[in-house]
């Protein structure tokens, strides 16, 4: 097994998000993978791989080429506006609802990253973009080593900050690369005619979905706390099952808070059901572990030894398969969780 890790991931550290209406240290941290290479450290999986540099005609394949120019230069723009700025981290402060206009792009930076953002917990730092990209060119290059015939079967990306909550043209969740979308697009054209992902983290995807969402050859399942009382709130409902050509390419299995390891796993036995229906040639794993049941944000209940009977699960697909790193906020607990779903897989 292949995993490569995120060198500059140190770079994206934010001093604060706002959680229900005041600004609270970031449950988003840089531990969080620090954790988990010192269980690899541990419990070597394989070879560990620096990535090479970003392919930034892929990530603009994925998302939208103004986002991008905007994550490029945010930071800077935040430090021209006022050179104090640097001592405080971005978050947006209005966002463009329903009946705004989203076609134009303003000339106002707070403006901008409002457009380019849906929640006000996800804090733009000085080393965000360099983290980012870093962290898609682990996605990338852990998906063309597995496309690759003299690739491994299965290939780690750990992605931070994570990716899945990104979409075409909107940060937010700790997101701004979907690393997962990244990945998935690189399998799709190394050769691999279908793709599924699999996302496993307790929060929806709604970023890899709207990605996909009209595309008939990626397949996307998502188990998670139910929208309907768990965030992002607006997507991941089980009737949104794609539209135009990718209608029915879209699964999402949404469950209750305080949700047990039993029924989560009769969840990803469907899901795993589905992607084998789906006849895909490659599988991505957007893996979160923030389904455990000592996570401060989260309420399954899955505890460690659980995640050796998920990677067990997953390895039953038989499929080459791509993990990129997603949630999991009890960060002592991190680590283990991780690496015990990659020794069940490559076990």
């Amino acid at each position: 097994m292949l995993i490569f890790h995120n060198p500059l991931h140190h770079l994206h550290a934010g001093r604060h998000e706002m959680f229900r209406g005041r600004l609270v240290a970031c449950h988003e941290t840089p531990a969080r993978l620090d954790h988990v290479l010192a269980e690899l450290r541990r419990r070597p999986m394989g070879e560990l791989r620096e990535p090479g540099a970003a392919d930034q005609a892929l990530i603009r394949r994925v998302h939208s080429p103004r986002y991008v120019d905007f994550l490029a230069s945010a930071w800077d723009e935040w430090i021209a506006l006022d050179p104090i700025n640097a001592e405080q981290d971005v978050l947006p402060s209005v966002w463009p609802v329903r009946g705004f206009r989203h076609d134009v792009t303003p000339a106002s930076f707070a403006a901008r990253v409002g457009l380019f953002s849906f929640d006000s917990g996800t804090p733009l730092t000085a080393g965000t973009w360099r983290a980012a990209l870093a962290g898609a060119a682990c996605a990338a290059d852990a998906a063309r080593a597995v496309a690759s015939h003299a690739g491994a079967r299965a290939a780690v990306a750990l992605t931070r900050p994570p990716g899945h909550h990104a979409g075409p043209d909107f940060f937010g969740g700790y997101c701004f690369l979907n690393n997962a979308a990244l990945a998935a697009q690189a399998l799709r054209d190394a050769g691999a005619s279908r793709v599924a992902v699999l996302d496993i983290d307790y929060h929806h995807g709604n970023g890899t979905q709207t990605i996909f969402y009209e595309r008939a050859d990626v397949f996307t399942a998502s188990i998670h706390g139910d929208p309907q009382t768990e965030y992002p709130f607006f997507l991941g409902h089980a009737d949104e099952r794609g539209h135009g050509a990718g209608e029915g390419s879209n699964l999402n299995l949404p469950l209750q808070a305080g949700t047990d390891f039993a029924t989560w796993r009769d969840a990803l036995r469907h899901a795993l059901a589905a992607v084998s229906r789906f006849r895909a040639d490659a599988l991505v794993v957007p893996l979160g572990v923030d389904t455990f049941e000592g996570d401060p944000i989260s309420r399954f209940s899955l505890r460690s030894a659980d995640y050796f009977e998920v990677g067990r699960l997953i390895a039953g697909a038989r499929l080459p398969t791509v993990f990129t790193l997603e949630g999991g906020y009890a960060v002592a607990e991190v680590g283990v969780n991780v690496v015990n779903v990659l020794e069940a897989f490559g076990g």
